[in-house]
C-alpha cells in the first residue's frame, strides 16, 4: 500500500486538520526564532523548521483530496470557502518556495530572494489559518488519537521529512546549484570576490553622517562616560568574521576597527552591569550580553577600505555568530545596562519609518 493510501485510510480528518495547525505553528515559531540564531549550536531550530514544513506536505495532500469535491461543486460553497482556498494556495506557496530555495532555484524578484518570499507567505499563513480555524473549528476527540498506529505513522512522517531534508541538500550539492553552499541557516555563500551587498533592516536609510560633527557616546553603568569622535577610534584590530544576512546570503570578510571590550574598559564598567546596547543614529538598537559584547568589534573598515555610508560609516557593530540585522550600523551611542533595552523590540520594526 502506498504512503498516500495509508495516510488517507488511517488518519481521521480531524486529526489531519489539527496536525496541520500544529505543524504550521511549529514552522512559524521556529522560522521566527531562526532570525536570532547565527551560531551552529542553534542548528536544531532550522532542522526542526525544515522537518515541520516537509511533514505538512503529505497531510496537505490528504486534506486536499478530502475537500476537492466540495471545492469543485460551487453549490457546496459557503462564505468561508474562498478563505479556505486562499489558505490552501498560501500553504502550497510557502512549501514550494521553501523547497525551491533549498535545492537552489533562483528567481529574479528585484531586491528580494525566494527566501524573502518564503518568509512573507509563511507569515501570511498564520493569520489565515487562525481565521479558518475560527470558522471551521471542530475539537479533537479521543477516538481520533487513541490508536497506537497513529503514533507510528507520525513518527514515520517525521523520519521521512528528515530524510527528505537531507536529500534536498544532497541534491543541491550533486547538481552544484547555488544552494550547495548553504549554511545551516539556509543562507547561500557569496563569491569570494563579490562586494558585500548593502542591506538595511526595515527602512533604515539616514542621511550620510558628517564626520566633523559625529560622536559616539558611551554611558550608562560606567565610571567614566566617554564621547568619542572619528579620530578617537584607532582601527588596530582586524578580524575575519562571517556575516550571515537574513536576506539569504553570507560572506566571510576582513573587518578592521576597535575592540568594543577596550572601549568598555576605558569607560570603566560597573560591577552591576550585564548588558550592552548599541544604538544607531536612526534609533535602531540591539543589546548583547556583556561578555559577548567585549568580543565584538566597532568596525571602521571592510576588506581594507573605509566603510561607506551604506555599510554604516563611520562605525558599525560587528557581532560574531549574530545575524546581520544585529550588526548595528551608524553607531552613535553605547549604553551599559543591567538588562537589555526593551525599546529594541519596538525600534526593530519602526526605525527609519
Amino acid at each position: 500500500m502506498s504512503v498516500r493510501a495509508l495516510l488517507a485510510r488511517s488518519l481521521p480528518p480531524r486529526l489531519v486538520d489539527w496536525s496541520l495547525f500544529a505543524l504550521v505553528g511549529l514552522a512559524a515559531a521556529t522560522g521566527l526564532t531562526s532570525f536570532w540564531v547565527g551560531h551552529p549550536a542553534g542548528a536544531a531550530v532550522f532542522w526542526t523548521h525544515a522537518v515541520a514544513g516537509l511533514a505538512m506536505l503529505p497531510l496537505l495532500f490528504v486534506k486536499f483530496r478530502r475537500v476537492a469535491g466540495r471545492v469543485r461543486d460551487r453549490r457546496a460553497w459557503d462564505r468561508t470557502t474562498p478563505l479556505s482556498i486562499a489558505l490552501a494556495a498560501v500553504a502550497v506557496a510557502a512549501a514550494a518556495t521553501g523547497v525551491a530555495w533549498a535545492v537552489g532555484v533562483t528567481v529574479p524578484l528585484g531586491i528580494w530572494t525566494l527566501l524573502n518570499l518564503h518568509i512573507l507567505v509563511g507569515i501570511l499563513l498564520v493569520p489565515l489559518l487562525l481565521v479558518h480555524l475560527r470558522a471551521r473549528y471542530r475539537p479533537l476527540r479521543r477516538a481520533d488519537v487513541r490508536e497506537r498506529r497513529v503514533a507510528l505513522q507520525y513518527a514515520g512522517l517525521v523520519v521521512a521529512a528528515g530524510i527528505t531534508s537531507a536529500c534536498l541538500r544532497w541534491l543541491a550539492a550533486r547538481l552544484r546549484t547555488p544552494a550547495a553552499t548553504r549554511r545551516f541557516t539556509g543562507s547561500r555563500a557569496l563569491d569570494a570576490e563579490s562586494d558585500v551587498p548593502v542591506t538595511s533592516w526595515v527602512a533604515d536609510d539616514p542621511d550620510p553622517v558628517d564626520p566633523a560633527t559625529w560622536t559616539c557616546s558611551v554611558g550608562g553603568l560606567v565610571a567614566r562616560p566617554l564621547e568619542l569622535g572619528v579620530d578617537d577610534l584607532d582601527p588596530t584590530v582586524e578580524r575575519r568574521v562571517l556575516l550571515d544576512c537574513t536576506s539569504g546570503w553570507y560572506a566571510e570578510r576582513d573587518w578592521r576597527g576597535v575592540r568594543l571590550g577596550d572601549v568598555l574598559d576605558a569607560a570603566g564598567v560597573r560591577e552591576d552591569a550585564a548588558w550592552v546596547t548599541v544604538r544607531s543614529v536612526t534609533g535602531y538598537r540591539w543589546s548583547l550580553p556583556l561578555d559577548e559584547a567585549r568580543d565584538a568589534l566597532l568596525a571602521t573598515h571592510l576588506s581594507g577600505e573605509r566603510l561607506d555610508h551604506g555599510h554604516g560609516y563611520p562605525v558599525r557593530l560587528v557581532a560574531p555568530d549574530r545575524r546581520g540585522f544585529q550588526w548595528v550600523k551608524w553607531v552613535e551611542r553605547i549604553e551599559i545596562r543591567r538588562r537589555p533595552d526593551p525599546r529594541q523590540w519596538v525600534e526593530i520594526f519602526v526605525s527609519g519609518l
